[in-house]
């Protein structure tokens, strides 16, 4: 059986509810906005795995991730991502280039719009995410969006010799399945 898998930092419940508000603020806007219990934060998407790889994924990420301690993320604006002249999406990012995906927007129906009456999405905001854990989490593609189920929690050491990831960039480079 394949595996659509990935590792990410899922929100506290609060976060998401707070970032679920913002879909109020452009109602104009024609995008599909993220369910709010699927928001997270993506650090390295891998892909269809086998039962077998899924089990040397979980093995290789419990190791990468025992050495670092417990950290607080701020996202800090809201923008359209990936770029404002091509936007795909709107993303809340954060200090160290991470981001949230809001909403997708319809491209379609959204280029068709004049670039000058487009709403203007560049909103700052101050959310602070405490990190105490990185997930493994499967992907199920469903008729009415993406349906994420966490298959692992890999809490982050509270040990004096772990590593401080606010001193090193988390990436999606960090691939546990190579």
């Amino acid at each position: 059986m394949l595996h659509r898998v990935f590792i990410a930092i899922n929100l506290p419940e609060s976060t998401r509810e707070e970032l679920a508000s913002y879909q109020e603020k452009w109602p104009e806007l024609s995008a599909r906005w993220t369910k709010p219990e699927n928001l997270h934060i993506t650090l390295d998407f891998i892909g269809n795995v086998s039962d077998e790889e899924l089990e040397e994924i979980k093995e290789e990420t419990k190791e990468i991730y025992r050495n670092y301690k417990p950290f607080t993320l701020k996202l800090s604006k809201i923008v359209y991502g990936p770029s404002e002249k091509m936007p795909r999406m709107i993303w809340a990012i954060g200090d160290n280039g991470e981001h949230v995906t809001l909403a997708r927007l319809r491209e379609w129906e959204f280029q068709r719009i004049n670039p000058e009456e487009r709403p203007k999405i560049n909103e700052e905001i101050n959310i602070e995410i405490p990190v105490n854990s990185i997930e493994i989490m499967e992907s199920k593609l469903k008729r009415g969006g993406a349906e994420y189920t966490a298959l692992e929690s890999v809490p982050l050491s509270r040990k004096s010799e772990a590593r401080n990831p606010k001193s090193e960039t988390i990436s999606n480079d960090q691939n546990p399945k190579s």
